[in-house]
C-alpha cells in the first residue's frame, strides 16, 4: 500500500505542472451580507437611521424644489399643484436613496436584497387575497367605530382637477411612483432590517406603525391606523412569498381604487386604472431585475 498520506482520497490534492502540491483553496469568507436564512444583515438600527435619513433628504430637497420655484415666481407659503407633485416624487426619491445608502455599508447593492424576486403566482395572488380582505374588514370597522365619512384629499391638493396634465401626473405618482418607493423602502429595507432583531412579527408591526405614521402630513388623523394595517399586512405579504414584487401590486391596486372612488370614476374607470397600475409597477420591477445582477 502506498505511503502517501492522500492515496484514496477524493479529489485528489492538487497539484501544479512540475507536480508540486497546492496549497489548500482557502474557504470563501464569511461576509457580513447574508444570514443564515438568506435575508440581508442589515444591522437592525440602521432601519431608524434610514427613516431619519430619508426625513433629512427629504427636507433638503423640498427646500430645494421651494428656492427653485420662487425664482420662477411661485409662492413659498402656498406653492402650485405643479411644485407639490414635483416635491413628493422627491419624497419617494430621498427615502430610496436612503435605503440604498445603508444597504451600501454591507456589500453590493443587489435588487434580491429588497425582494425584487420572482415568487409563484398563484400563492401570491391568495396571500394578496387574504392580506386585502383583512385590510378591507379592519378598516371598516375601524371607519364604523370612529363614525366618520371622511375621503382622502391628496389627490385634490396635488391639482388633479386643475388640468388632464395634472390628472396624469398625480395618477401616476399615486398609482406607481409611490408603491414602488414605499414598498422599496419599507417593506424592502425597513422591514428588512428590523426583521434581524425580533424576528418578523416585531418588525412587522413595527413597520406598520410608521408606514402610518409617515402619512401624517397627507391624510387625515383618522386614516393612519388603517394605513398602519396595510403596512402590517403588506409586510406579512412580503413574508409569506419572499418577495416585493405582491406588495408592490397590491400596493399599487389600493392606491389606484382610493384614487378612482375618490375622482368618483366609474367601475369600469377604477378598474382601468388598477389593471394599468398593476402593469406598469411590475413593468419597472421587470427592468430593474433585468438590468441588475441579482448576486454579486
Amino acid at each position: 500500500m502506498s505511503s502517501d498520506p492522500s492515496y484514496g482520497s477524493w479529489p485528489p490534492p492538487a497539484t501544479d505542472p512540475f507536480g508540486r502540491p497546492l496549497p489548500p483553496a482557502a474557504a470563501p469568507p464569511e461576509g457580513p451580507s447574508r444570514p443564515e436564512n438568506g435575508a440581508p444583515r442589515w444591522a437592525p438600527w440602521t432601519a431608524v437611521a434610514a427613516f431619519v435619513t430619508g426625513i433629512a433628504f427629504t427636507l433638503m430637497g423640498v427646500i430645494l424644489v421651494g428656492v427653485v420655484a420662487t425664482i420662477f415666481g411661485a409662492s413659498f407659503d402656498d406653492p402650485p399643484p405643479a411644485v407639490n407633485i414635483v416635491a413628493t416624487v422627491v419624497q419617494d426619491a430621498a427615502f430610496v436613496g436612503a435605503a440604498v445608502l445603508f444597504a451600501g455599508r454591507v456589500g453590493p447593492v443587489l435588487p434580491a436584497q429588497f425582494g425584487f424576486v420572482r415568487t409563484r403566482i398563484r400563492p401570491a395572488i391568495g396571500w394578496m387575497l387574504f392580506a386585502y380582505v383583512v385590510y378591507i374588514a379592519l378598516g371598516q370597522a375601524w371607519a364604523q367605530l370612529v363614525n366618520t365619512d371622511k375621503v382622502d384629499k391628496l389627490p385634490d391638493s396635488l391639482g388633479v382637477d386643475q388640468s388632464t396634465a395634472a390628472l396624469v401626473a398625480v395618477c401616476v405618482l399615486v398609482t406607481v411612483i409611490a408603491p414602488l418607493a414605499e414598498e422599496t423602502f419599507f417593506r424592502g429595507y425597513f422591514y428588512g432590517a428590523l426583521r434581524n432583531w425580533r424576528g418578523p412579527w416585531l418588525a412587522a408591526l413595527l413597520t406598520g406603525l410608521v408606514f402610518g405614521a409617515v402619512h401624517a402630513g397627507g391624510a387625515d388623523a383618522v386614516f393612519l391606523l388603517p394605513l398602519a394595517i396595510l403596512g402590517f399586512m403588506l409586510c406579512v405579504l412580503r413574508e409569506q412569498t419572499g418577495s416585493l414584487l405582491p406588495c408592490i401590486a397590491l400596493h399599487a391596486i389600493n392606491n389606484a381604487l382610493a384614487f378612482g372612488i375618490t375622482e368618483d370614476w366609474p367601475a369600469g374607470g377604477v378598474l382601468l386604472l388598477a389593471v394599468g397600475a398593476v402593469t406598469a409597477t411590475l413593468l419597472v420591477c421587470a427592468a430593474v431585475m433585468r438590468a441588475t445582477p441579482q448576486r454579486a
